[in-house]
């Protein structure tokens, strides 16, 4: 649905930005996640997962030890969240399954008729309002009785998954057109299997994340064709992942060596995970050939990297039907050599990381809507222009927050006009777009430290109150509008690129997902964790 504005010739589009209302396509909001909304976390027969366990060792291993136990309690609060997406006015709403719930132990031994029963009741609450559900399969809340049994390191959890997926597929997908089988499967492997900032909790430097990459990557690709065999010609629906990524450029512009490091840098990012899928069915040439240097160096007999057979290549690539990624941020990139031999991902790529001092930021996550355009503009090019859903995006606040989140409102407004430049300008082929989140939310490492919700959350009343926060009444007329008021404004990529003054850089060791740190921007929260995620909102282009 195009306005008149939207239909001027690309060499007219910078005039708008004397209009005083300028339009995207359809705006919507989804989000509601499992494990960091629902509460509830054994009741009704669901059985443990491993952010359960992770959360009750204690250890500081979350800001304050803090638990989702309870979270906004969404789990027999669903009612009060309906009121929320019909106060937005959504038209879609993307929530995800939990694993242990419908399936206590992790397989279809045990089938919990309640779990089924909650689920069931979301989505046809959500059509009876004229919502369309989008639901992501599995969002890091492993089964705790599988990760006993290896988790995503084991060779089965693959076929475990494709049952876990199936029976959804055949439990929903009469009513279930938009699928995600697996959330940020990059971030899970690095944080979880590598560094063990993530639960489990247990690390592997070097050796677990691209052992639970290559099953991850699997496990999608097997479910995507049990989809596609068996219940696609029926239900005909879609289905996809969601990769995360954080922009990257080279810090010195100029540097050969660092813009060869920016490109490692995206290879083993976001490349890693949307090559195989997307385009051949194996990884990226560049990583594969880094790893097996390093591996080499460091005296393995073989490539730390695990291969695929002919026969698995044949089986990942193309499986997915439209591209989904979230962005939160940009960082800049140098090349740092490990001259040491230090073994973990990071150090095989060779480099480091960090925010121009300048951007303004919250936490881990620095202003930089450019960012964004840049990132579609690369998904465009490198894989075919391809249909992309921005399935999460957003800024947060510290806690306690303000209702008056002028600062944030003002993070959408940019991205939203970078998000019109990529449409019309670059002619990316975005479909839509999902803020993050309906609710605020435990926010994973960060606890209930960083509130990404457009309704505020009181989490020490035990009726955990939704009230709505100057961000969500404007993305509600956003919404009505089918667009925002004021004008389109030029965006520069002045700070995009150089550290400090004297070339130091703030270095990002505090294993988040965009890796980024509290240190020199301009709101500072206290200690900095890990970005979380829960119930977002989107906008369908």
């Amino acid at each position: 649905m195009f306005s008149e504005q939207q239909s001027l010739q690309l060499k007219d589009i910078h005039k708008l930005g004397t209009a005083s209302v300028y339009r995207m396509r359809e705006l919507q909001i989804m989000n509601h996640e499992s494990l960091l909304c629902n509460g509830g976390w054994d009741a009704d027969g669901r059985g443990p997962c491993v952010w359960d366990t992770f959360t009750h060792q204690g250890g500081e291993q979350v800001f304050e030890n803090q638990t989702g136990d309870v979270a906004c309690g969404s789990y027999t609060l669903w009612e009060e969240d309906l009121k929320c997406i019909k106060q937005l006015g959504l038209t879609h709403y993307r929530f995800s399954l939990s694993w242990s719930r419908l399936l206590p132990d992790g397989t279809t031994g045990f089938i919990n008729q309640k779990g089924i029963d909650y689920y069931n009741k979301i989505i046809d609450d959500l059509l009876r309002n004229g919502v369309t559900p989008i639901v992501a399969i599995y969002h890091f809340d492993l089964p705790q009785a599988l990760e006993d049994q290896g988790g995503w390191l084991s060779e089965a959890i693959v076929e475990a998954f494709d049952k876990y997926a199936q029976f959804c597929f055949r439990t929903f997908g009469d009513r279930v057109k938009w699928w995600l089988t697996i959330n940020e499967p990059n971030t899970l492997a690095i944080l979880a299997y590598d560094m063990g900032i993530f639960a489990p909790g247990v690390p592997h430097f070097g050796t677990g994340g691209y052992q639970a990459a290559h099953n991850l990557i699997k496990a999608h690709a097997r479910s995507w064709h049990s989809y596609d065999s068996l219940f696609r010609k029926e239900q005909k629906g879609f289905v996809s992942l969601s990769l995360f990524f954080c922009w990257l450029e080279p810090a010195d512009p100029n540097s050969v060596l660092d813009q060869e490091a920016t490109k490692r840098a995206i290879n083993f990012q976001l490349d890693f995970f949307a090559k195989p899928i997307f385009i051949d069915g194996d990884y990226p040439e560049l990583v594969k050939v880094q790893i097996a240097t390093m591996s080499k160096k460091q005296g393995y007999p073989s490539s730390r990297l695990p291969e695929f057979t002919e026969e698995e290549k044949k089986m990942v690539k193309g499986t997915a039907d439209f591209f989904a990624v979230q962005y939160y941020t940009t960082r800049l990139v140098r090349h740092q050599e490990n001259k040491k031999g230090e073994l973990s991902f990071l150090q095989d790529v060779e480099i480091e990381f960090f925010p121009n001092p300048s951007w303004e930021n919250v936490g881990w996550i620095y202003v930089v809507p450019w960012g964004i355009r840049k990132l579609l503009k690369y998904i465009k090019d490198t894989y075919n222009n391809p249909v992309i859903y921005i399935t999460e995006n957003g800024f947060p606040q510290c806690d306690p927050p303000s209702l008056d989140d002028t600062q944030r409102w003002e993070y959408f407004r940019q991205t939203f006009q970078e998000l019109f430049k990529a449409i019309h300008i670059d002619e990316v082929n975005l479909q839509g777009y999902c803020a993050w989140s309906l609710l605020d939310n435990f926010e994973w490492n960060n606890g209930y430290s960083r509130r990404f919700g457009l309704f505020h959350v009181d989490f020490e009343d035990p009726a955990r109150p939704r009230i709505p926060y100057k961000s969500a009444k404007e993305y509600a007329k956003v919404i009505r509008n089918n667009g925002l008021e004021g004008p389109l404004q030029e965006g520069t990529e002045d700070d995009s690129a150089g550290g400090d003054a004297d070339g130091s850089a703030d270095n990002d060791d505090d294993g988040d997902d965009g890796g980024g740190d509290d240190g020199s921007g301009s709101v500072n929260c206290g200690q900095s964790f890990l970005q979380g995620e829960s119930s977002s909102v989107m906008i369908l282009l």
